[in-house]
């Protein structure tokens, strides 16, 4: 497989919405095969397709690669159908921003339908780190960053800083 380049904020396409996938192809499963090269060569936890340029609702993620081994999931057309009231502010890193923490506040728990690579439709609640690594990818599939979730001061703090 490839590592590809990933794309560095303030680039437009990490501000677009992406479009869904229609079908899942061989180009598709090369895709999220390259996606997780370029995401374990970056030491990322997480990985979503505007961040390599491939404009659809696709991201890869492994929560526990670094501490417990593997767990590898691609995630298709994902939907969040809910959340936990519960929220917890936590620093995060974006592979797309990199050098730069910011404090962000997300719900602690979720529940997440997606389509795997062989189109087969799953439901999982998810919860720490699992859920956060989520919620940051799939921010990317809706022109979201980081930076967004931040109040005005702050995001110009960080901004400034990472410029």
């Amino acid at each position: 497989m490839a590592v590809l380049e990933i794309l560095l904020w303030p680039d437009a396409r990490l501000s677009t919405l992406c479009v869904p996938v229609d079908q899942i192809t061989d180009t598709i499963r090369k895709l999220a095969a390259d996606m997780f090269d370029t995401m374990y060569a970056a030491s990322g936890r997480g990985l979503a397709g505007p961040q390599v340029g491939a404009m659809v609702r696709l991201f890869v993620m492994d929560a526990t690669w670094k501490e417990a081994g593997k767990s590898p999931l691609v995630m298709i057309n994902p939907e969040i159908l809910s959340h936990s009231d519960e929220r917890v502010e936590m620093d995060e890193v974006c592979l797309s921003i990199p050098g730069v923490e910011a404090p962000v506040t997300r719900p602690t728990r979720i529940t997440i339908r997606w389509m795997d690579l062989d189109g087969a439709t799953h439901v999982c609640e998810m919860d720490g780190a699992e859920a956060r690594i989520a919620q940051h990818e799939f921010d990317h599939l809706n022109g979201r960053v980081h930076f967004d979730r931040l109040d005005a001061k702050a995001r110009a703090h960080l901004e400034a800083a990472y410029q």
